[in-house]
């Protein structure tokens, strides 16, 4: 993910890009509130647009950016979407280490007229994995690296916390609304509680605490609940690891007598299956939950149903 990919694309079309933020500015009643079609929120990634659906609830429209089924990683948003953000009311992302691209596109929209909620705001981010720079002399663009964890979604008490920063930028920009973003914010907070108890209860008097994925994005959830994350390689999913790194993995694997490598279905599982075919161990599925296809949400798929699924698929190795 590159931090200044933005540059080329505003500084070419920036004459569009300023007509469609005067055009999306000058759509709105002085509140901020679009007059016809209620409150409008904009969210990146799928994530961020269940939680604030979650607590808009029918006081407006909640879309979604990156399109379903992309990976948010590797999103580049054009002047069209930068006038989706300027259009909407409010707008929601998860953090600048994720949407590396969100102060660029920040920096062009009017911050009077659309409200920014940063969801992870009030959260210390980890350390990025020490992977994400090992044998990385060859690569001379590091943009793609981080030095912090963004995943910080898939630790549901973290969860909690970014439903939080969501219900109070709301309440912010629409005061008179504030009671029914409360009673929404606490009804789901209480499923993501009630989610937190079940993988509390399910690695409580575990033996073995050790799971191994393809890429460093389950390190919040691991920190949360005593467990220990050993990943092929880094933050990033497209980084390839080294080979001495694959060999570390071979030697751990067999000492730890590990079971299972689990991937994402939306990256390449390339390396996570030849690493299995070498050890002989089991694949398995641990979704990031950046992108669900529209398929998977029609068929009621959501951040709680996943989690869920991902705590079944971690109980193959957590015993």
């Amino acid at each position: 993910m590159k931090k200044n990919f933005l540059k080329y694309s505003i500084g070419a079309g920036v004459l569009l890009l300023s007509a469609a933020i005067l055009t999306a500015c000058g759509s709105k009643s002085e509140s901020g509130e679009d007059s016809q079609d209620g409150i409008k929120v904009m969210t990146t990634f799928y994530p961020m647009y269940n939680f604030t659906e979650q607590v808009v609830g029918d006081e407006g429209t909640v879309e979604l950016l990156i399109p379903s089924g992309t990976d948010a990683h590797d999103f580049e948003p054009s002047a069209k979407d930068i006038a989706k953000i300027s259009d909407s009311d409010v707008f929601v992302y998860n953090s600048t280490e994720f949407e590396t691209w969100a102060d660029d596109i920040l920096a062009n929209v009017d911050q009077e007229q659309v409200k920014v909620i940063e969801a992870s705001q009030n959260i210390e981010l980890m350390e990025g994995d020490a992977h994400d720079h090992e044998d990385d002399e060859d690569h001379a663009d590091h943009d793609h690296s981080h030095d912090v964890d963004p995943h910080v979604w898939l630790d549901p008490v973290l969860a909690q916390k970014e439903v939080e920063e969501i219900r109070d930028g709301l309440i912010e920009k629409y005061p008179d609304k504030k009671e029914a973003f409360e009673k929404n914010a606490a009804a789901y907070i209480e499923k993501l509680q009630e989610l937190d108890t079940e993988y509390k209860e399910a690695f409580a008097n575990a033996e073995n605490k050790t799971f191994v994925t393809q890429h460093a994005a389950f390190g919040y959830l691991a920190n949360q609940y005593g467990l220990t994350q050993e990943s092929i390689s880094g933050i990033s999913p497209d980084q390839e690891p080294s080979p001495s790194r694959l060999a570390q993995l071979k030697e751990f694997i067999d000492e730890h007598h590990v079971s299972v490598i689990y991937f994402e279905a939306t990256a390449s599982s390339k390396v996570a299956e030849t690493l299995a075919k070498e050890t002989g161990v089991e694949l398995s599925v641990l979704q990031t939950l950046e992108s669900l296809t529209e398929d998977e949400q029609k068929a009621g798929k959501d951040y709680i149903s996943v989690m869920q699924e991902n705590l079944e698929a971690l109980k193959k190795s957590i015993q």
